[in-house]
């Protein structure tokens, strides 16, 4: 059974269908990337995928539950699937470790003292373990952005979603976080990420999807897409960016 099973959804915003019946399927521990144009649906999927968008039709399935059911209450998915965006989201009057601690505390019940021995492996795991105690402003933008995953990692989730989180960054700041998701791929963590990080989706993805207008118009192998792109707009997207 795959771990997640994306069928035929369809997602709109008013009159823009922006999700056009895209499949994706998922296995415990691929690295998938989506890359594409912008406002190609990469964004809108991962939302959805999170269920932070509610899809309009089809279906999404996680270890062969339904969790795109209407009315299902997002919240133990959401503990199984991580999101880290391109804005790091950080509590500024917090410290990066309170940051850190806040789900976890409200949504596991744990006390400080009982996450701490935990939170701060992460923190080590990721070099920040000198950092903890920083406040957001006193990070720069790269350590910003390895708090933000540490925090979606103190969930303990199945699942890691990224959307474009590296695009903010400075670009001698980029590579520190592309090593944190290189050492999660080492851990077999599963995850898919939009990225307009050619090389890095090059070496480092199980499979690359491209998108367009809402469709994945064509995935394979990463050598594959990246040599021999066969749709007529693959080309002229890889040809764009290359």
């Amino acid at each position: 059974m795959s771990k997640l099973k994306i069928e035929n959804i369809v997602k709109s915003f008013g009159d823009v269908t922006v999700l056009k019946g895209l499949d994706l399927i998922v296995e415990q521990g691929e690295m998938i990337c989506l890359i594409g144009a912008s406002g190609s649906g990469k964004s809108t999927l991962l939302r959805s995928i999170n269920l932070l968008e509610p899809i309009d039709d089809g279906a999404i399935w996680l270890d062969g539950d339904d969790i795109s059911l209407p009315g299902l209450d997002p919240q133990p998915v959401r503990q199984k699937i991580g999101i880290v965006f391109q804005s790091y989201n950080l509590f500024p009057h917090m410290s990066a470790v309170e940051n850190v601690m806040l789900a976890p505390r409200r949504i596991h019940k744990k006390s400080r003292e009982a996450l701490r021995p935990e939170i701060e492996q992460l923190f080590e795991k990721f070099g920040l373990a000198d950092r903890m105690d920083h406040y957001p402003d006193q990070l720069s933008g790269g350590q910003q952005q390895r708090v933000a995953i540490v925090r979606a990692l103190a969930m303990k989730p199945e699942i890691m979603l990224f959307d474009e989180v590296t695009s903010a960054l400075d670009p001698e700041l980029v590579a520190e976080v592309l090593d944190v998701l290189r050492t999660l791929k080492a851990q077999n963590m599963t995850m898919i990420l939009a990225t307009h990080e050619m090389g890095f989706a090059r070496e480092a993805a199980d499979r690359v999807c491209i998108l367009h207008e809402g469709e994945i118009i064509e995935e394979g192998k990463p050598e594959e897409i990246f040599s021999n792109p066969k749709h007529p707009r693959s080309q002229a997207f890889l040809k764009s960016v290359l």
